[in-house]
């Protein structure tokens, strides 16, 4: 399967080892994950090499070609909520949205309590309550 991984760059990546995790383990049960480069420590530097126009339809395309949005949005951006609601609302995909349980108290109650019937919001305070969730999902 075609994943479309979101996490931040611009924002808190103190998550940036639990996101790492996500990817490898997508990766290791044979799905394909379009954004892997998110997770590496140099994102930024990387992402601003390119123009913001060519990130955007890099990007877009990426969502287009996805089958699935999965996002850890515990240090959640402007861009995630954007890809969020971009996917829920121009597709019939869907959307697994993963977030520190602790961190709940500072990410936008538009993520928190989005009760779309196509995305799945989590909280976890471990991997393992995040491959449940992802198992359950994906099979």
């Amino acid at each position: 399967m075609k994943i479309y991984f979101g996490f931040t760059v611009a924002g808190d990546r103190s998550t940036v080892d639990i996101a790492r995790r996500i990817v490898e383990w997508l990766e290791a049960r044979g799905h394909q994950v379009l954004t892997r480069h998110l997770v590496r420590d140099d994102a930024r530097e990387r992402d601003r090499q390119l123009t913001p126009r060519a990130v955007f339809d890099r990007d877009m395309k990426w969502l287009g070609d996805s089958e699935i949005f999965i996002a850890e949005v515990s240090g959640s951006s402007f861009g995630m909520g954007y890809e969020a609601g971009f996917v829920l609302g121009s597709s019939g995909k869907r959307a697994i949205l993963l977030h520190r349980a602790d961190a709940a108290g500072r990410i936008s109650l538009l993520i928190t309590g989005n009760g779309h019937p196509r995305c799945t919001v989590a909280a976890y305070q471990s991997f393992e309550d995040i491959e449940k969730t992802l198992a359950n999902f994906l099979g």
